[in-house]
C-alpha cells in the first residue's frame, strides 16, 4: 500500500523541504494567516501579482508606508526575510577578500540597490585585507542623475579608516552600461582618494536582476 502523501503546505515543507513550494506557498508560510475574506494563500499569491513578482514584494517594502500592495500587518514579516539577506551577505564580505567573491559582492549590492525607483550612490569601504568595514549609501538623486562629491568620498573612507573602496550606484532605467559621466566621476573619485592611499577596486553599476563590474571591463 503507498504511504500518503504530504498535502498541506506545511506538510510538503516538512517532508521535502523549502525547494518543494512555490513562490507564494513560501511567502504563505511567512506570514502565516490572511487577511478577512482571503486565506492566506489567495492572499500571498495576490501580492506577489500585485508587486510584479516575488522580488518585487521583497524589496518594494521601503515605499509600503505610501502605497503598495501589502497591509501594515505583514509588511514587516517581508522586510525581515530582505533585511536578513542583507545581513548575511554582509557578513560574507567582512570575514573574507572581497576579490575573492565578486558575485557576492555583486549579490550584496543588488540586495541593497538594485530595485530603488532614485539613483543612489554607495559606497562600500573595505579594511587593509579588503575585507568590508561597512557600506554606506551616501547621494541620493533623481532617476537620472546624482549629485556626487569626491571630498566626502574621501571624508568618509577616512573616518572608518579604509584601506580601499568599492563604489557602487543604481541605474533605475534597468541597464547596468556604465555612461562617460560614470566613468570620469569613477577617474575623479580615484584620483582623490589615492591622495590620502586610498584604492579603488571597482565601480559597480546594478540594476533589477544584474550587476556590471567596470573592473571586469577594464574601465578602471
Amino acid at each position: 500500500m503507498t504511504a500518503a502523501q504530504p498535502t498541506s503546505v506545511r506538510q510538503r515543507l516538512q517532508a521535502f523541504g523549502t525547494s518543494s513550494l512555490t513562490d507564494a506557498e513560501l511567502v504563505a508560510v511567512l506570514l502565516r494567516t490572511g487577511d478577512v475574506g482571503e486565506p492566506v494563500k489567495e492572499l500571498s499569491s495576490r501580492l506577489i501579482a500585485e508587486a510584479g513578482g516575488l522580488a518585487e514584494l521583497l524589496c518594494c517594502h521601503e515605499s509600503m508606508g505610501r502605497s503598495g500592495p501589502a497591509s501594515p500587518n505583514i509588511r514587516p514579516e517581508l522586510a525581515v526575510v530582505l533585511e536578513l539577506a542583507r545581513r548575511a551577505a554582509a557578513q560574507q564580505l567582512a570575514a573574507r577578500d572581497v576579490f575573492g567573491s565578486p558575485d557576492a559582492v555583486k549579490h550584496y549590492l543588488q540586495l541593497h540597490l538594485a530595485r530603488r525607483q532614485h539613483e543612489v550612490f554607495a559606497v562600500l569601504f573595505l579594511d587593509s585585507q579588503n575585507r568590508l568595514i561597512r557600506m554606506e549609501e551616501m547621494f541620493r538623486g533623481t532617476l537620472t542623475q546624482t549629485s556626487v562629491y569626491p571630498r566626502e568620498v574621501v571624508l568618509a573612507a577616512l573616518r572608518v579608516h579604509a584601506g580601499a573602496v568599492i563604489l557602487a550606484h543604481n541605474h533605475p532605467s534597468g541597464t547596468v552600461q556604465p555612461s562617460r559621466a560614470d566613468e570620469a566621476l569613477t577617474q575623479t573619485i580615484k584620483a582623490a582618494l589615492a591622495l590620502v592611499d586610498v584604492r579603488v577596486l571597482d565601480h559597480v553599476v546594478v540594476a533589477p536582476g544584474q550587476a556590471l563590474s567596470m573592473a571586469e571591463k577594464g574601465l578602471i
